[in-house]
C-alpha cells in the first residue's frame, strides 16, 4: 500500500517539518515519564531542564554523528550539511544524550547511574515517537523491498520509493513501546528488591542494541565493518556495554532504602 506522506504542514504562512514536530512529541512524552520515574523514586530533580538539554544534545550528537559516517563529503561542503533538516544517526543522539545526562547528573547532585537508569525508559519512548516522524515524512528510513501485506511505498517523500518496502519505522516504534514497557515494569522490580543503579540502564543498552542490530538487516544502509552497517557495529558496542554493566552492577551494594 501507498501512504499520503507529510513532509511538511503548513498553518498559514507557517511551515513545520512533521520529523521535527514528532520528536518534539516524543521529547514531551519524555518528560512525562521521566518526571513519573523521579516522583516514585523520591528523587528531587528539573525533569523539564534535563529532558530539553538532553534532548538537544543528543539531536546534536545525531547529527554530527551522521555528518561524520561521510567525512570526505562533509569537510568538502560542511555548512549547508550541518544545518540540513535531514540525515540523524541513532548511535550519535546515544552518544550526546548519555554525556548530557553525566553532566546533569553532577549538576543536580545524583549517581550517574541512577539519572541514566530514570532517563533509560524515556529514552525508549521519546525514541519511538521520533521515528513516526521518519515514516511520515518518507525520509528514507524504510527497508528492502517486501510483498508482505503491510509493505508500503513513497512516491512522494523526502526519499521517494515506489516499491512496496518494509516500513522499517513502524517496526522500530513498536518494539520501543515492548522496551519502553520491559524497562517500566524491571524498575518496580528493581525498585522492591534494592537493585543496585544502572541495572535499567544496562538492560536499555542491550535491548536496543538488539533491537537495532536486527532491523538493519532489512534496512538499505551500506556496509562498512566486517558486513555490518555502522548502525549494526554501534549495536554490538551497545550490547556488549550492556552486558559489562550488568555484570558489574551485579557486585554492587544494594539502595539503601528509603
Amino acid at each position: 500500500m501507498g501512504g499520503r506522506l507529510y513532509p511538511f504542514i503548513h498553518i498559514g504562512p507557517l511551515t513545520l517539518g512533521s520529523y521535527g514536530l514528532m520528536v518534539a512529541t516524543g521529547l514531551i512524552c519524555a518528560f512525562f515519564i521521566l518526571r513519573a520515574d523521579f516522583a516514585r523514586r523520591g528523587v528531587s530533580a528539573d525533569a523539564e531542564a534535563i529532558i530539553g538539554i538532553t534532548g538537544l544534545a543528543g539531536l546534536a550528537g545525531s547529527r554530527l554523528y551522521h555528518l561524520l559516517e561521510s567525512p570526505a563529503e562533509f569537510f568538502a561542503d560542511p555548512w549547508p550539511q550541518l544545518f540540513s533538516t535531514m540525515g540523524f544517526a541513532f548511535a550519535g543522539a546515544i552518544i550526546g544524550g548519555f554525556f548530557a545526562l553525566l553532566l546533569l547528573a553532577k549538576r543536580f547532585k545524583m549517581s550517574p547511574l541512577l539519572m541514566l537508569d530514570a532517563a533509560s525508559p524515556a529514552a525508549a519512548i521519546g525514541y519511538g515517537i521520533g521515528r513516526i516522524g521518519c515514516l511520515i515524512s518518507g525520509d528514507g528510513d524504510y527497508g528492502i523491498p517486501t510483498s508482505l501485506p503491510w509493505g508500503m511505498s513513497f512516491p512522494n517523500g523526502i526519499v521517494p520509493t515506489t516499491e512496496r518496502v518494509h516500513p522499517t519505522p513502524i517496526y522500530e516504534f513498536l518494539v520501543a513501546i515492548l522496551i519502553f514497557w520491559i524497562l517500566w515494569r524491571l524498575r518496580a522490580r528493581s525498585l522492591k528488591a534494592r537493585a543496585p543503579n544502572g541495572m535499567i540502564f544496562a538492560a536499555y543498552l542491550v535491548l536496543t542494541g538488539i533491537a537495532r542490530f536486527l532491523v538493519e538487516i532489512i534496512r538499505i544502509n551500506p556496509r562498512s565493518f566486517y558486513g555490518l552497517t555502522n548502525a549494526q557495529a554501534a549495536s554490538v558496542v551497545s550490547v556488549i556495554a550492556g552486558v559489562a554493566l550488568y555484570l558489574y552492577c551485579r557486585k554492587a551494594k544494594p539502595v539503601p532504602a528509603r
